[in-house]
């Protein structure tokens, strides 16, 4: 009896209460500049955002800009497994217990659309009530009536989810035209690789005009290893974490700047002429890996039972020694665990010479971008618009699950306009009738909206932090400002 009404109530839904993921449709790329465009902006209800301007140096404006009004309130939503979405079979199970603890379940199905490197999925939610933004507390009893009945719950936002939403949203923008702006791009991973920094102190140590932060950083990694870039990271033409090849960066020299899809290569080469890879930069090896540290690690090397040679300016070998030991200026030290141990063993004896070579390539181009002192290269990223056009590499770039794709976050922008100004926009989330942060469709959308003929996401969540100044100008959702890998900087003409 109860599995054919929560049939019914399934198919009801169906019909009148399940949300559908509908993305809004983006216009074409605008051509940018002065200021914000002054059509419809691209996510919730049509209408013109409120905008406000300020010129933080010449070709640098900085805009504040708002739009929507909130509509969502709160329900419950039941948790299996750490998620809040589940196949239909369990869905039904869910949905049982929730009945069964004397309350009245809604199964609720969505598709999360599509992505270019990524099919569409069907996944089902198991919900109870609503109440509006005013009485959170009414929903929070609910969820602790369930778990009380054994049923893991949470008090859900309903703007979160990524389905059709009025807002708000609330976003700053940062647009550099190269054609007036006499400074230069940089990217700075703080004091050290290892450690995680703020990005208002990575501002204030580069004298910057403003900033954001960077890519995803090793969150799972050894805690003293955690400012670890997630990819790629060039500072001042020195390679200091590795690609993963195919994955989108962000390349900047002097006050160009191009997004495209990065590969790097480290080779080690003994004196004998043998060769090894070296497949790690300035982070924790795995099994049989040989990693390198250079002298921005800023700490000691991990301990473990491998081995580590230390090479100084010339590649010459200085000492052979055990790891977890400190990466002295004007050193590199080589670090092999397992088989990579056996071959610094075997082939970098004291005194000989290992010559460790470089290269970054430009998958777009299949050409090698030249590690000048002006080359600065943020990756961590997830593509987003690619030539004018959506085109979101979750998969690719490692991000392929629906809580990335489809529900909203606070999101960290960056983009580049057909004549080479840089956009820069963080949209703050998580603060349900404030601002809702966005999917990575609207986030494609309001990309496209701004100008950008090529976008990525870099870090969100509480991570997205803009700083002008010396002051960190938008609402991180840590409700304080997290420390994180790296940052980009716009630095004025000096």
């Amino acid at each position: 009896m109860g599995s054919n009404r929560m049939r019914r109530r399934l198919s009801a839904g169906a019909a009148a209460l399940a949300l559908a993921a509908i993305i809004p449709s983006a216009p074409a790329a605008a051509e940018p500049v002065a200021g914000l465009p002054t059509t419809n902006f691209p996510l919730g209800v049509p209408g013109v955002p409120k905008t406000a301007a300020k010129s933080l140096a010449p070709g640098v404006g900085y805009f504040t800009l708002r739009h929507g009004k909130p509509q969502d309130g709160y329900t419950v939503s039941v948790v299996v497994k750490g998620k809040d979405f589940m196949s239909e079979a369990n869905a039904q199970a869910q949905a049982a217990a929730v009945q069964a603890a004397g309350l009245e379940p809604v199964i609720v199905k969505f598709t999360r659309p599509a992505v270019a490197d990524y099919p569409a999925g069907d996944y089902f939610m198991v919900r109870v009530g609503a109440w509006p933004l005013d009485r959170k507390a009414e929903a929070a009893a609910v969820a602790e009536r369930l778990k009380d009945a054994g049923v893991n719950a949470k008090v859900d936002y309903q703007g979160d989810d990524g389905f059709v939403t009025t807002g708000p949203w609330d976003v700053r923008v940062i647009v550099v035209d190269p054609r007036t702006f006499r400074g230069s791009y940089r990217a700075s991973l703080g004091a050290s690789v290892a450690k995680r920094e703020k990005v208002s102190d990575m501002a204030a140590a580069g004298k910057a005009l403003a900033a954001v932060n960077g890519g995803f950083f090793d969150i799972h990694t050894l805690p003293a290893f955690r400012g670890d870039p997630t990819g790629i990271s060039v500072v001042g033409g020195k390679l200091l974490s590795e690609a993963v090849a195919g994955r989108v960066g962000l390349v900047l020299r002097g006050r160009t700047a191009r997004i495209t899809e990065l590969s790097s290569t480290v080779t080690a080469r003994a004196a004998d002429g043998a060769g090894a890879e070296v497949t790690g930069l300035n982070r924790v090896p795995k099994q049989d890996e040989l990693v390198m540290y250079t002298e921005e690690l800023g700490r000691d090397t991990p301990k473990d039972d491998g081995i580590e040679v230390v090479l100084d300016a010339s590649g010459t070998v200085t000492s052979i020694r055990e790891p977890g030991g400190p990466v002295t200026p004007g050193t590199r030290v080589l670090h092999g665990v397992g088989a990579a141990a056996g071959w610094l063993w075997q082939h970098a004896a004291q005194g000989t010479i290992v010559t460790v070579t470089t290269r970054v390539t430009d998958l777009r181009t299949n050409k090698a971008i030249p590690l000048t002192p002006e080359t600065n290269i943020i990756g961590g990223a997830v593509g987003l618009v690619r030539d004018g056009a959506t085109s979101i590499t979750a998969s690719r770039d490692g991000m392929a699950n629906t809580n990335m794709i489809l529900r909203r976050h606070p999101r960290t922008l960056a983009g580049v306009t057909g004549d080479g100004a840089l956009i820069l926009a963080v949209v703050d989330g998580r603060a349900p009738g404030r601002t809702i942060g966005a999917s990575f469709f609207e986030a494609a959308g309001l990309m496209r909206w701004l100008g950008a003929r090529d976008a990525i996401s870099l870090d969100g969540g509480g991570s997205s932090t803009m700083v002008v100044g010396t002051t960190v100008v938008n609402h991180p959702s840590d409700g304080t400002e997290r420390a994180v890998g790296d940052a980009l900087l716009i630095v004025g003409a000096r």
